[in-house]
């Protein structure tokens, strides 16, 4: 993605410059690419990296900040300044503005206002007139318990979403003592998520792609370590910077992570803009769904986000109906998989994603409709918000397969 914006910080504050941090590593559209505690040796700093902004703390020495700002616009007139200061007097701005910021952002920070002044310079910067950045779409895909699918689920809908050239789709099998994600694709990694969280501070964004499998569908795989020992190896803070760093290089993001929903887990949750929880219609799948549902309304950032997935509807045997699975759970269901035993199989033991081992399968056109419900906002944002087109939209998901798309062309003669 060609719209992320690389900055570098300043505060010799350390409390206040981790905050900022914090605030940063939130946001798609920005990768923190370097920081500093001194104002006399960020100039070294911004020419080394190049990033594309400098967010300058004023308040520890206004003077020597300000004096900076003049600097840096001398030897590094590419790097726009963001001034961040508690304080709000007018003179201060003013000489900020004179010395070369483009934006000045007062103390408590609004994330808000931080985001507007950034996507402002991003619009100079990238042509736009809108002043918007493409985000990140992160999808978690959850299961309630072991076995019900939600691996095939993660890997055949980051599939399907890379058919489209206009995507960049990346999977993370977060299931790092069992995942097979990679299994599912055929794979065979040369490096996994303990490499990359391990030199996260070394990686930019082409180093990144080169860390990450690429499938010949289009879709880049983050797999799990290798060893059982390796899982150690990663702490939430690892996992947080590895999203960061992934949603300012890719326009959709998988993750697909474990049953234990452990720490690792709930950052995945809480970075998601949407949760499939993939159960099946029997009791302890249901039984699960309820027990992890009462523990997601407890989390505010998480629980709007949970999107239901039945799997593997039409069993012949022992199957709750749908009706007493909503009385069950009391939720509505977002969405229903059917049972293809037979195709499912197949794509599993021939690591051969569903659109291309059975394009033609309902298994197939469910997972493609499902792409185009999550994504579909964002699509018709992009065709101008007009209402009643996700028919056009899954027309235009199918269009990627031959198969289908020369049967679509028969049908229209």
């Amino acid at each position: 993605m060609s719209n992320i914006l690389r900055l570098a910080i300043v505060d010799p504050n350390d409390s206040a410059r981790e905050k900022l941090k914090s605030m940063l590593l939130g946001m798609d559209i920005v990768w923190l690419e370097a920081e500093c505690s001194r104002y006399e040796f960020f100039a070294d700093v911004v020419g080394q990296t190049n990033p594309d902004i400098g967010v300058i703390c004023v308040d520890s020495d206004p003077d020597k900040a300000l004096r900076l700002i003049g600097e840096l616009r001398q030897q590094s007139p590419e790097c726009s300044i963001v001034v961040v200061s508690s304080s709000s007097d007018g003179q201060l701005i003013l000489k900020a503005m004179r010395a070369g910021a483009k934006e000045f952002v007062t103390h408590p920070i609004k994330i808000e206002d931080l985001l507007n002044s950034l996507e402002r310079i991003g619009s100079v910067r990238f042509g736009r007139g809108d002043g918007k950045s493409r985000g990140c779409t992160v999808i978690t895909v959850a299961g309630a318990t072991g076995g019900v699918g939600s691996t095939s689920v993660a890997v055949n809908l980051g599939c399907i979403l890379a058919a489209d050239s206009q995507n960049a789709v990346a999977l993370i099998d977060l299931d790092l003592a069992l995942g097979d994600a990679d299994v599912f694709l055929d794979t065979i990694p040369d490096y996994t998520l303990v490499d990359v969280a391990q030199n996260i501070s070394r990686l930019d964004i082409t180093l990144l792609k080169r860390s990450l499998t690429k499938h010949a569908s289009g879709l880049y795989l983050l797999p799990r370590p290798v060893q059982l020992q390796d899982t150690q190896l990663i702490t939430p803070d690892d996992l947080q910077r590895v999203l960061s760093l992934l949603k300012a290089t890719f326009s959709h993001l998988i993750i697909d992570i474990s049953k234990g929903y452990n720490a690792l887990d709930m950052v995945a949750l809480e970075a998601a803009k949407h949760t499939l929880l993939v159960t099946q219609l029997d009791l302890p799948c249901l039984r699960n769904v309820v027990r992890l549902m009462m523990s997601f309304d407890e989390l505010p950032e998480i629980k709007d986000k949970v999107k239901i997935l039945v799997n593997r509807v039409g069993l012949e045997n022992g199957q709750i109906s749908l009706k007493k699975a909503q009385e069950t759970i009391g939720r509505e269901i977002y969405w229903q998989l059917p049972n293809d035993y037979r195709v499912m199989v197949e794509i599993r033991n021939n690591g051969v994603p569903l659109i291309e081992q059975a394009p033609k399968a309902a298994i197939t056109q469910a997972v493609v409709a499902l792409a185009e419900s999550l994504c579909g906002e964002a699509a018709n944002e992009s065709r101008g918000g007009e209402d009643g087109d996700k028919a056009a939209g899954l027309g235009r998901w199918l269009n990627f397969w031959p198969a289908k798309g020369a049967q679509r062309a028969k049908d229209k003669k």
